[in-house]
């Protein structure tokens, strides 16, 4: 007995010793606590030539921008050979939806922060999807509009084909008020689309006045992106000068064949403008090809005049330019441009494009249409009030998985520190984002880490969530979200509202 107990009280004054020497070697060598990224090619988006570097993350920020040392403090990742830059600004995203949680489709073309109620549409409860965010957040950062399509369809429901009147248009401001107080970062429209192709531009003008109240932003998919391309870009100007407030215009675009090559004298509009005070800007993206509905392009509703779909299949695309997306009457037609389709059925192309709008009136349809020029696309991603946007989603067009990487090796004689502004900085700016979009000290932790060699998209029209290569890591408030080609499955991104809030 007295031996079992000199055993036991042994092995329990060893394993005292072992822990306390445990502790004394914790306390001498503290655990990493800091982040550092070293040794890379550090962008800061501000447009300044990059330079070799290092940069130490503490929590949500950057502590330290420079020529540094590791700390014990520091977990440390070499990054010789690859570019730090901020993370990507998606301006005009569609990433939301039913994007998983991670929303692969922006992380992994370097994408931090998406903003999304686009075109007109948004939650129709944005304090109800900012309340879901806070409880469940996503990998990106998320910001939004109110959509204006959105609060004039819960005013005027399907009785929406007609101008609004006085207390409807009331009604809808009230709307407008209650989401700005949400945290709407400002009003989009998109007047190219059911029931706001239908308002006045008095009745735009009012409810941009709202938002310009709180400090807002008006972005526009505008009412015409070729034929009335001009009055269309008179109208937004006419927005910015009247309600006083900062306008956008969406995935600027030239897409009447008889426009292009005039993309120089479209931004000396914009210039002009901006001579006189208002504060225009506007995000592209890198394709000659969109994506919209079917019926897009019968802006006059007239859904069986001939007339306007040759029209359509000369001046606005052509039919082997025009890829059929989601068709639910029909879904051996979906990914099959309208001529191959117009052959398989023994018809002339105009003929099967009436003959699909019909079908498709109840269930709706998209399409992918070629309609813009590249030498246009470039000049516009150029004029230095542009930021380059995804207009993206999961599915369909490439440019939801590949805008960004796209965009970075686009022949545009740009150095690669003007490239990285154009996704960063001036995306930020023309938001009016704090404290994002540059890699400085004090500010969010949201970071891309690349290799310029094989930073390469392969999305497709065919194969279009296909993702991209040369991507090394991306951070968002200082968690990594994608790392080794793969999500992370870490949802540290913040919400972005309203400067008002």
């Amino acid at each position: 007995m007295q031996y079992s107990r000199l055993f036991v009280g042994k092995s329990f004054f060893l394993l005292v010793v072992t822990a306390l020497t445990l502790l004394l070697s914790q306390c001498g060598s503290p655990q990493p606590s800091t982040l550092l990224i070293r040794n890379a090619t550090i962008v800061d988006g501000t447009g300044s030539k990059g330079y070799i570097g290092s940069v130490r993350i503490e929590g949500k920020l950057i502590a330290a921008v420079g020529d540094l040392e590791p700390l014990q403090t520091d977990s440390v990742i070499d990054g010789t050979g690859l570019v730090l830059s901020p993370g990507f600004i998606d301006t005009h995203s569609h990433h939301s939806g039913n994007s998983p949680r991670s929303v692969d489709a922006a992380i992994s073309q370097g994408i931090t922060t998406i903003i999304v109620g686009q075109d007109g549409s948004s939650f129709t409860s944005l304090e109800a999807y900012f309340d879901s965010l806070r409880l469940s957040p996503i990998s990106p950062n998320v910001g939004s509009y109110v959509g204006h399509n959105t609060v004039r369809r819960a005013v005027l429901g399907n009785d929406f084909q007609r101008k609004a009147t006085r207390e409807e248009i009331d009604r809808m401001k009230l709307l407008v008020t209650k989401e700005m107080e949400a945290g709407a970062l400002g009003l989009s429209t998109g007047l190219e689309y059911d029931p706001g192709i239908y308002s006045s531009a008095e009745e735009v003008l009012e409810l941009a006045k709202v938002a310009s109240q709180y400090g807002g932003r008006y972005i526009s998919h505008m009412r015409s992106e070729d034929v009335f391309l001009k009055s269309s870009i008179q109208e937004i100007l006419t927005v910015g000068r009247e309600a006083n407030m900062p306008v956008q215009i969406s995935h600027f675009k030239i897409g009447l064949r008889s426009f292009w090559g005039q993309a120089p004298a479209f931004l000396a509009l914009l210039d002009s403008a901006r001579a006189v005070g208002i504060d225009v800007t506007a995000d592209v993206y890198p394709y000659e090809y969109w994506q919209s509905t079917i019926t897009v392009l019968f802006p006059d509703r007239d859904f069986e005049n001939r007339a306007t779909a040759e029209f359509a299949l000369t001046e606005l695309t052509s039919p082997e330019g025009m890829i059929i997306g989601r068709f639910e009457p029909n879904k051996a037609y979906e990914g099959l441009t309208l001529d191959s389709i117009a052959r398989l059925r023994n018809e002339d192309p105009v003929t099967t494009y009436l003959a699909l709008v019909q079908m498709s009136l109840e269930t709706g349809a998209s399409i992918i249409a070629k309609a813009m020029d590249i030498e246009d696309i470039k000049a516009i991603t150029q004029w230095p009030y542009a930021n380059i946007c995804s207009d993206g989603g999961t599915t369909g067009h490439p440019r939801g998985w590949g805008a960004f990487p796209r965009y970075f090796n686009l022949e545009t004689r740009e150095p690669i520190e003007m490239k990285i502004h154009k996704m960063t900085a001036q995306a930020a700016e023309n938001l009016d984002l704090d404290s994002i979009g540059v890699i400085r000290e004090g500010f969010y932790a949201d970071l891309t880490l690349f290799d310029p060699n094989t930073f390469i998209d392969h999305a497709t029209y065919g194969k279009s969530s296909q993702r991209a290569t040369g991507l090394k890591m991306v951070l968002v408030s200082g968690a990594a979200v994608y790392d080794g080609q793969e999500p992370t499955n870490i949802f540290s991104g913040r919400l972005i509202r309203g400067r008002h809030q």
